[in-house]
């Protein structure tokens, strides 16, 4: 990056690449976010949910079926928001002002929001530190994001009893869970615990803004009434409710991005990074010459994610296998 730049604080930006990159060659490849590129096939909508709006009865439909989605046996635990980006920015408003650890290094907007309101935040690197301050709240991004780590659910579990003692909160956002196996706490109906979900992310729909918050009813009810009514949009209940229900496009997606995930590790490896971890969504991986890298892939119309915090590591999109050749070409010839 050229002197005085700073890294994105979010993927997706291409209008930013397209102004510091103009002669970079179109169409843009944008590896920058942790998204499935094979969106889930919509398919034909009834033009009439674009011209009315949506009823209770169609998000409480809609959360019935992520809750079977996410293995969650009570509905009334599962609330539907315009994305968790939605709900990340209104839990921090829903306790008192107190002590906030963030395992990270892990997204931003999660310390943000909750400094924005007041609270008192501190960035640890692990659970054992987390415990070690006594906060009110922890708050883990489990798989993380960017470097994949997954907290056990066991360990999760210890941490939420731990925190109930005192009447602390466990927030496990979970966007990339949904294609790994063994991760979520979603379906363990812990006291204090709340759940963040996400569509975005596994079903390629970044764009259709809906999310979940899995937590007990009484903080399901205040989070219901924080986001007020029509908190979702028809179309993208009708598609949520269609894209939750299919656990076989779901399964197929988790075992091809796997394969391609291995495939980019390889190509990583061969062009001299070392692959320092990742979901089938996303690999972080590390290059000591990593800004120069990221240069050559924007004029290239590839765009990565690089990150302020260590200039040496660059995080990437997992490719269509139609798009392997122009990043191969990119990183190594």
């Amino acid at each position: 990056m050229g002197s005085g730049e700073t890294a994105m604080e979010h993927g997706g930006d291409l209008h930013d690449a397209k102004a510091r990159f103009p002669e970079a060659p179109e169409p843009w490849l944008d590896l920058s976010t942790g998204i499935n590129p094979a969106s889930y096939p919509v398919g034909a909508l009834d033009a009439e949910i674009f011209r009315r709006l949506p009823s209770p009865g169609e998000a409480r439909a809609v959360e019935r079926i992520a809750a079977r989605a996410y293995g969650v046996a009570d509905p009334d635990r599962l609330v539907a928001a315009a994305g968790s980006q939605a709900l990340i920015a209104l839990l921090p408003r829903l306790r008192a002002k107190g002590r906030v650890a963030i395992v990270g290094p892990t997204y931003g907007e999660h310390a943000l929001q909750w400094a924005r309101q007041g609270h008192k935040v501190v960035s640890v690197p692990d659970l054992e530190a987390a415990l070690a301050m006594r906060p009110d709240v922890i708050l883990v991004v489990n798989p993380n994001n960017p470097d994949g780590r997954i907290v056990p659910v066991e360990r999760m579990t210890e941490i939420a009893e731990n925190l109930q003692v005192r009447g602390g909160w466990l927030v496990a956002d979970e966007a990339f869970a949904d294609l790994e196996a063994g991760v979520s706490i979603a379906g363990l109906d812990l006291p204090n615990a709340i759940i963040l979900r996400s569509v975005g992310k596994a079903y390629g729909l970044a764009g259709l803004r809906l999310g979940f918050a899995v937590a007990w009813p009484a903080l399901t009810r205040e989070l219901r009434q924080g986001l007020g009514p029509w908190a979702v949009s028809g179309p993208a209940l009708t598609v949520g409710a269609r894209a939750l229900a299919d656990e076989a496009w779901l399964a197929a997606q988790g075992a091809r991005l796997r394969d391609e995930a291995r495939r980019l590790d390889t190509l990583l490896t061969r062009a001299g990074f070392r692959v320092e971890g990742g979901t089938s969504l996303f690999r972080l991986a590390r290059h000591e010459a990593a800004p120069l890298r990221f240069e050559r892939l924007a004029r290239a119309g590839i765009w990565v994610r690089a990150f302020s915090w260590d200039s040496t590591l660059l995080r990437f999109g997992i490719p269509q296998e139609k798009d392997q050749p122009r990043l191969e070409k990119a990183l190594i010839y």
